[in-house]
């Protein structure tokens, strides 16, 4: 009988596997979750380009103890948090490694998120050699990975990204005062599938009808009148947002009778944007793409402004900040060239939200993530110089720190803020 080859799964690269077109059709994505709604709708627009994509959902401390095995302690906890995900989901038995990929986003910036990429692919090659990894960046980080990036591609991502910050920051202004338990849960759910409708069909692009279908909905969820304290969320990205680097932050807000309010995840997309801006001016560094950042920025902006304005016309709900108005608010604390990480913008978000009434803040920060520490923990002393009524307190995320101590942390914090209220 004639021997057959073995069938080739992926190319190789430096000994690591690349995700090529044709895997297209054959793969599935394991994208990690940092924001679980958000990524819903833009799992769900690559879905609509072909890719077969599954946002993980696996957690607890097994995830962490994968990611420890393969990340040494001292770096990114969120990469500890990412990398231990892969490798759950992979050794689930739910996937099959030679018809699997994984995929992160990467901002590109001067820090060590910057190299996810080499620490995923040697945490792969120790246990599954074959599954390609992928990246989702425009810094030039990595090339020819596979990605088809179109420009309606791209703008149905921003217009994915525009409404998910708009559930995000409705559904916490909406959740603590429900009357009945899980009406916003549910208005929730019905949004999204009627938002992935809207993709599907080609109407994501009708903005002010899809914007005001949000609010409405929202805005009819029976709620009781009653004072509550606002907590607002910042740091870096993502421990700000993912339920597993953050220890469920916004539930425990909500559990401990608080309005969390979180910064949309746009605000991080222009603040990438803008630096690359901000060089020339500042640096003089020259880029050919920078008339298309400019261009983008534009774009993205002019719609921040409408999805604000129309948001005003609803009394029950704030709307989300303005970009411009939060690097006036950082120009008060410090120098937009301090990009690294998250930069200029956790103590932009930190002035924004004291400015707008929102007093009590949470400063989440990997343990060891130097721009965090530096730009968030270390600029609040010039925030609260700012507004004295400023209420911070920085919550350190690491394998080693207790959900305990970390929740002791946040309530010493809330007694400070009851006794205001």
């Amino acid at each position: 009988m004639k021997q057959t080859e073995p069938e080739r799964v992926a190319d190789f690269t430096d000994d690591y596997p690349t995700f090529t077109p044709d895997m297209k059709k054959t793969h599935t994505i394991l994208v990690p979750d940092m924001l679980p709604w958000h990524f819903d709708l833009l799992a769900h627009v690559m879905q609509l380009e072909g890719y077969r994509v599954e946002v993980l959902k696996n957690e607890g401390r097994a995830v962490i103890d994968e990611g420890l095995k393969h990340v040494h302690n001292d770096a990114c906890f969120p990469a500890l948090c990412v990398i231990g995900q892969f490798l759950d989901a992979l050794k689930s038995g739910k996937y099959d490694p030679r018809r699997t990929a994984v995929m992160i986003t990467q901002s590109g910036g001067g820090c060590r998120a910057s190299n996810y990429l080499p620490l995923i692919r040697k945490a792969l090659k120790a246990e599954f050699p074959e599954v390609p990894v992928l990246s989702l960046n425009f810094s030039g980080l990595e090339k020819g990975n596979g990605l088809e990036m179109t420009a309606g591609f791209l703008l149905k991502l921003a217009y994915a990204i525009f409404y998910g910050d708009l559930i995000m920051s409705v559904y916490n202004q909406t959740k603590p005062y429900e009357r009945h338990e899980g009406d916003c849960a549910k208005v929730r759910g019905r949004l999204l599938e009627e938002l992935k409708s809207a993709f599907s069909e080609g109407r994501y692009r009708r903005f002010r009808g899809n914007v005001r279908r949000v609010l409405a909905a929202f805005s009819a969820v029976e709620t009781v009148r009653e004072k509550k304290i606002k907590v607002g969320i910042v740091g870096e990205i993502y421990v700000k947002y993912s339920p597993l680097g953050n220890s469920h932050l916004e539930e425990f807000l909500l559990s401990e009778g608080c309005e969390p309010t979180v910064p949309a995840l746009m605000d991080f997309i222009l603040y990438c944007v803008v630096n690359t801006l901000n060089d020339k001016k500042l640096y003089g560094h020259k880029s050919k793409a920078e008339p298309l950042f400019a261009l983008v920025y534009r774009w993205l902006y002019g719609k921040q402004k409408k999805l604000i304005r129309y948001t005003k016309k609803y009394s029950r709900f704030e709307p989300m900040h303005d970009f411009e108005q939060l690097r006036g608010y950082a120009d008060k604390v410090i120098n937009q060239g301090v990009k690294m990480g998250e930069g200029w913008l956790i103590p932009a978000e930190m002035a924004a939200l004291a400015g707008s009434g929102t007093e009590n803040i949470v400063c989440a920060q990997p343990f060891g993530c130097l721009p965090n520490h530096i730009a968030g923990k270390g600029a609040s002393r010039a925030v609260k110089a700012l507004f004295p009524e400023a209420n911070i307190v920085p919550v350190d995320f690491d394998p080693s720190a207790t959900k305990v101590n970390q929740e002791n942390r946040i309530k010493l914090m809330l007694a400070t803020a009851r006794e205001k209220l």
